[in-house]
């Protein structure tokens, strides 16, 4: 008789960030447009605590997803918000030296309800705390079942004893009291939009029995890179006669920067103006931005092609060009090595932008997940309004790239002393790359100064003065440093401030749009 072998159609394991729009659609399927986790928030969740996100794939289907994080027994045990102690829905209070393991989320998809989804993640919970010598899991539960019994239990507290004393039953926490959780209380205000529970939580716990057994330390998580060495090109603007010769000048830089090793390239602001210099006479705003379009396939198919040859991964600056949708906008592409091309739009143009060229912002910010994790990229006048940096941060972003084009002293160092704070309030790297010289027959760029830079935080690990490298002003040369993932973990965990973790949740938030 043959023997048939069929592939495992339920797979339960680590999510990715290939996983991210698959998670966020279940999360809409789960709890509807206004209420599910944005692409965002689940980014920051896989890069804050990797090992901590599972996702149950179904005949590969993602059906399920649980998220949780690392938090200290005081802040676990004490009285708290959803928002409050998953820092905005991000696991941005992650705490690698916690010893305790939150339950932000569990997600299972409402058309596979009998397929013991939620215990298959509970069950990986549990075991990623047991091999992590955790004290135990503890969360916020849903109480659905409270406010169609309200009359025969008026609080949230003798409802959840009836459920315990099984004199009624909760299909939320009756299940998690056959996983082994005990409830220690009531969390008052935990949900607001839980309107079933009147945004109560049961205050859940379920203890490691072999925590005594295990090590409480982890490893940093695998995968990724944790040195990188990055370079910034400080880019003179120069007359050209062709196409070619001007990436000819771009792909030298790209070969001496990867001839370094470098894992990333970063060019400034707006160097594709240089290409204006081939028109035999001055154009209008109107008819640069026409021509420039022209070049956007060429710049970004010969960009990609370096990126792959080179093994390097370049953030090509910024080109301004004539999108899909008809706006002009300012847009930094991001080649990366594995031959992918990522766009980030200029949120804030600046006013000579929107007056020399009717450059439009754009309307979103993401991260970028490249080969060492994800990266943010602000371009200029963007890296002087803190929120985007922050919701960077929030993704996972530990390096923010900030090419720029700044014609004075007193342009330039607002741009620096920006950057320079948003590196120390986001504990995260910050590399700057700007042009020197000048093009007399382009408008806007007359003159240039710059000193490009890379930025660290400022705390122990890190260079005395916030400087990892920098170069001279205004000549073209290179700056290249090797930055260390793991000072950016430990300032972040044990640093002597700890900005991102010591937010007022409970006093202030953002509120994107996009929901992010």
């Amino acid at each position: 008789m043959t023997n048939k072998r069929t592939s495992a159609s339920l797979n339960i394991r680590v999510a990715t960030p290939k996983d991210v729009q698959a998670i966020h659609e279940l999360s809409i399927r789960v709890y509807g447009e206004g209420n599910s986790c944005t692409a965002g928030m689940i980014r920051g969740q896989i890069a804050a605590f990797p090992e901590g996100q599972f996702v149950v794939e179904y005949d590969d289907e993602i059906v399920g997803y649980a998220a949780s994080f690392r938090i200290d027994e005081k802040t676990a045990m004490g009285d708290h918000s959803w928002m409050e102690i998953t820092g905005g829905g991000y696991a941005s209070r992650h705490d690698r030296a916690g010893d305790w393991l939150y339950g932000m989320e569990v997600l299972v998809d409402p058309t596979r309800r009998r397929l013991r989804i939620g215990q298959r993640l509970y069950d990986a919970r549990q075991g990623l705390a047991e091999g992590q010598g955790l004290k135990g899991i503890v969360f916020g539960g849903r109480m659905p079942g409270w406010q169609r019994r309200k009359k025969t239990y008026p609080t949230p507290q003798e409802y959840l004893n009836a459920v315990v004393n099984r004199k009624t039953s909760d299909q939320v926490i009756s299940f998690q009291l056959r996983q082994g959780f005990e409830p220690i209380g009531v969390l008052n205000n935990y949900l607001a939009s839980d309107k079933a529970s009147g945004g109560y939580a049961s205050h859940m716990i379920w203890r490691n029995p072999y925590a005594k057994e295990m090590p409480g330390e982890t490893e940093l998580p695998h995968g990724q890179k944790e040195d990188v060495r990055v370079a910034t090109v400080q880019f003179s603007a120069r007359m050209v006669s062709s196409f070619d010769e001007f990436m000819a000048n771009v792909e030298y830089f790209v070969d001496v920067t990867a001839d370094y090793r470098s894992d990333f390239v970063v060019f400034p602001e707006l160097f594709t103006l240089q290409l204006l210099a081939l028109e035999p006479k001055k154009l209008s705003p109107a008819e640069s931005i026409e021509k420039l379009t022209r070049y956007t396939p060429r710049f970004v198919e010969k960009m990609r092609e370096m990126a792959i040859g080179y093994n390097i991964n370049i953030i090509g600056g910024s080109h301004p060009t004539r999108t899909k949708d008809g706006e002009i906008q300012n847009v930094a592409y991001v080649f990366l090595r594995d031959g992918s091309v990522h766009a980030q739009e200029k949120i804030h143009p600046t006013p000579n932008e929107r007056y020399w060229w009717n450059i439009q912002g754009g309307d979103e910010i993401s991260v970028i997940q490249t080969d060492c994790g994800p990266i943010g990229i602000l371009i200029c006048y963007d890296s002087e309004f803190p929120e985007l940096a922050r919701r960077l941060a929030d993704e996972g972003a530990r390096i923010l790239f900030v090419p720029f084009c700044t014609d004075t002293r007193q342009s330039y160092l607002r741009v620096r002393y920006c950057a320079q704070a948003r590196a120390i309030e986001n504990q995260c790297y910050v590399v700057m790359s700007g042009n020197v010289g000048n093009m007399p027959n382009v408008e806007n760029m007359d003159i240039q100064y710059a000193q490009s830079c890379i930025l660290t935080p400022c705390d122990y690990p890190f260079a005395r003065d916030g400087i990892a490298a920098e170069t001279s002003e205004n000549v073209e040369t290179v700056a290249v440093a090797d930055l260390d993932f793991t000072d950016i973990t430990w300032a972040r965990a044990q640093g002597t401030v700890r900005n991102l973790r010591d937010r007022r949740f409970d006093l202030y938030k953002l509120d994107w749009k996009d929901g992010g």
